[in-house]
């Protein structure tokens, strides 16, 4: 099973600690990730979350790129409704002219945030679907030097765009424009088997892309000893819990015991957004992931372990690595 291994990294800002620090760790992991031969180090676009530092997006790659050779860089994603597509052009224009070759977009179509804070951002609300295609398609027009108003930097370059989804409409924007698809099973793994299903049935090969290609999201907490993980992994479903019941919080410390006595309504926030994710030693992050991969048959994975400890975290992506590799 030959599979592609990438990373998703939301800068996790610790309790006690800030988002300095979250940006030396991000730094550090997309380092060492590097090293282990992931493919990709993907930062996400979130407002008003006390968890996570990567609301400037494009200046966190640009941050990342200029300290990494050879992994490439992107959004996953930029949240195109609170943009305008000429500044992400622009932006993303700039990105690849400092590191050409190396830079990614992926563009979603939710705010990334709340209501309120949506409207804080200054860009229409208007919740009509159909926007979303009409901006990408207007995005990629200032890349091809189409539009009216011309993208400088931007105009001309070469950045690959990808469509993130966590629905069937993703898919179906994606298969249309014939883009590469991420789906979100790491939080909204509900529709994934479908929305694949849609996305490869429906695809047209466009200029970029000639054939479908799928990254789904995991989440993977790998530690030398099934025990260890999943302590480990109560961080996040702590702040899954936390961020679902809209009390969102720096990312808490491990608490033993929390995935047995968490009261009802987490345990089934815990079910929906956890049904698939790896967690274990080696062997059983292997088997699960050999699961994983033969629901879809997808061609890359993008790996999130968030982890309070950044030395724990990194071992998990050092143990993910290894599995890759011992896959084939």
């Amino acid at each position: 099973m030959a599979l592609v291994f990438s990373v998703l990294d939301l800068s996790p800002i610790i309790a006690g600690s800030n988002a300095a620090q979250a940006f030396r760790n991000s730094l550090d992991l997309a380092q060492h990730a590097e090293r282990w031969r992931y493919r990709r180090f993907w930062l996400a676009e979130h407002h008003g979350m006390p968890g996570i530092a990567s609301a400037a997006t494009a200046v966190v790659i640009g941050h990342i790129a200029g300290r990494t050779a050879t992994i490439r860089v992107g959004a996953g994603g930029i949240m195109l409704p609170n943009h305008s597509p000429l500044i992400v052009a622009e932006q993303f224009g700039s990105l690849e002219s400092l590191y050409p070759g190396r830079i990614d977009l992926g563009l979603g179509r939710a705010p990334g945030s709340d209501q309120v804070t949506a409207r804080a951002l200054r860009r229409n609300l208007s919740s009509d679907p159909e926007e979303f295609p009409h901006d990408v398609q207007e995005l990629i027009g200032y890349f091809r030097g189409t539009q009216p108003v011309r993208a400088i930097p931007g105009s001309g370059l070469s950045v690959p765009i990808w469509i993130l989804g966590s629905s069937i409409f993703g898919a179906q924007v994606a298969a249309a424009l014939g883009l590469p698809f991420a789906f979100a099973s790491h939080f909204a793994p509900a529709h994934m088997v479908q929305a694949v299903g849609i996305y490869r049935a429906r695809f047209r090969p466009s200029d970029q892309l000639d054939r479908p290609h799928v990254m789904l999201g995991l989440n993977v907490v790998a530690a030398d000893s099934d025990e260890e993980a999943r302590l480990l992994a109560t961080s996040v479903q702590q702040a899954f819990v936390a961020v679902r019941s809209g009390r969102p919080m720096p990312l808490p410390p491990p608490l033993r015991g929390y995935r047995e006595n968490v009261d009802a309504q987490g345990a089934a926030i815990l079910n929906d957004v956890l049904a698939y994710a790896a967690i274990g030693s080696a062997d059983r992050i292997r088997r699960d992931i050999q699961a994983f991969h033969a629901l879809t048959n997808p061609d890359e994975l993008i790996i999130t372990s968030t982890i309070f400890d950044h030395a724990a975290r990194l071992r998990s992506y050092e143990i993910t690595a290894e599995v890759r590799d011992s896959l084939g």
